[in-house]
């Protein structure tokens, strides 16, 4: 393990710890005696992504971590929330028990996961997933998504239509 430091390559473990599925390591450099810590987790067998080109490579947990946080930026989301969300997808992916996965069912467990967690993030991420060619298409989805949730916010979330307007829409709805 390179220091971040100094970039010298030999390390001294201080303290080791296990965090249920992974194992969190108290490191110092030999050289410059800078601290620091490593997360270790045990990788089962690898799994590969079949793009929608028909292309494979190796699932990334970074990558899907990246995509998630980007939907998620500038959210109310508690800390660890997006970890915890990419360990389940992940764990969720590893007990299929396939060696190949679609990526498009990635983005559909994904999908699924942030419309329980986030509505704002949900539609971020489903706008970039469903690639809406327009403005139809992504209020559609809004819609979908105030139906199947009744328009409730989420805990500590602003609501995605306000309450006048969600009764509005249930009035004329009745009405037709």
């Amino acid at each position: 393990m390179k220091c971040p430091n100094c970039g010298e390559p030999e390390s001294k473990v201080i303290d080791s710890r296990s965090l249920g599925e992974e194992i969190r390591r108290r490191r110092e450099c030999i050289k410059c005696q800078f601290r620091f810590t490593t997360y270790e987790r045990l990788q089962t067998r690898n799994l590969y992504v079949i793009k929608k080109d028909g292309r494979r490579e190796e699932f990334d947990r970074e990558k899907l971590f990246s995509g998630i946080r980007k939907a998620c930026e500038k959210r109310p989301m508690p800390t660890g929330a997006i970890d915890k969300l990419v360990e389940s997808i992940e764990a969720e992916l590893y007990t299929t028990g396939k060696a190949e996965i679609l990526s498009t069912l990635i983005g559909k467990i994904v999908v699924s996961k942030l419309a329980d967690v986030d509505h704002i993030a949900y539609i971020r991420f489903a706008s970039v997933y469903y690639d809406f060619s327009d403005i139809s298409t992504l209020k559609q989805a809004v819609d979908t998504l105030v139906e199947n949730r009744l328009g409730a916010p989420l805990s500590g979330q602003l609501p995605l239509i306000n309450k006048d307007e969600i009764a509005r829409q249930k009035r004329r709805g009745k009405q037709r």
